[in-house]
């Protein structure tokens, strides 16, 4: 780290919440600001040239996303410790940062105080997940049971996840609640476990769970 004050990049597609990043930066004596990017290409190059310890990474932007970037700047710089800030909630997204190296996810509807907060933790060396997105961690690993990652390779950990539900009944609008995604998020899911088991409709996908012991 750059000694006691730490250096932060921000990397994200809309000026606007930039620009309110770089005034709350401003305002927090332990952060400077260094360089901002608009894309994940650019946040690669600007890791490597400014070598800033912090890198605030939003995922989904033109011109290079923000998993791709995450992957090469870890390859390139681990001792950069990048946190997620995005309003993308759902597991895919949170689970994929965080394979891909991201030291920290918090969603962007933080207050200051929690957001200065969370690139402090992640400053020095600790990880760290907004309240909701820490909650959805621990419910969803709390409803895997043991084995169950060997059925159905082809789905992701989420949509063995939502199957699980569907096979012991749940509906859509229960399943959300449960696993905290939104009911359009959890059609998305329901529809890409018909496309990729081949089935039908919700019976037809359950009666296959339920064979595979996936209850």
């Amino acid at each position: 780290m750059s000694g006691e004050m730490l250096t932060v990049l921000v990397v994200d597609d809309h000026p606007i919440y930039r620009k309110g990043l770089r005034a709350l930066l401003g305002g927090e004596p332990a952060l400077r600001l260094v360089g901002e990017a608009a894309s994940g290409v650019e946040a690669v190059r600007l890791a490597a040239d400014l070598r800033p310890d912090i890198i605030l990474m939003d995922l989904q932007m033109p011109g290079g996303d923000g998993l791709t970037a995450i992957r090469q700047i870890v390859a390139a710089r681990p001792e950069s410790r990048i946190l997620v800030v995005t309003m993308f909630e759902d597991d895919d997204s949170v689970f994929a940062a965080m394979r891909a190296g991201a030291r920290g996810y918090v969603l962007k509807d933080l207050d200051d105080v929690e957001i200065i907060r969370a690139i402090l933790a992640v400053g020095h060396g600790e990880a760290i997940f907004s309240p909701a997105i820490a909650t959805r961690m621990v419910i969803f690993f709390a409803a895997r049971p043991t084995g169950a990652t060997t059925a159905f390779p082809e789905l992701t950990e989420s949509e063995r996840a939502v199957l699980r539900l569907m096979a012991q009944g749940v509906n859509n609008q229960a399943i959300a609640q449960r696993l905290g995604l939104s009911p359009k998020t959890v059609r998305n899911y329901v529809s890409n476990i018909f496309g990729k088991l081949q089935v039908a409709d919700r019976a037809q996908a359950i009666v296959l769970a339920r064979e595979a012991g996936l209850e």
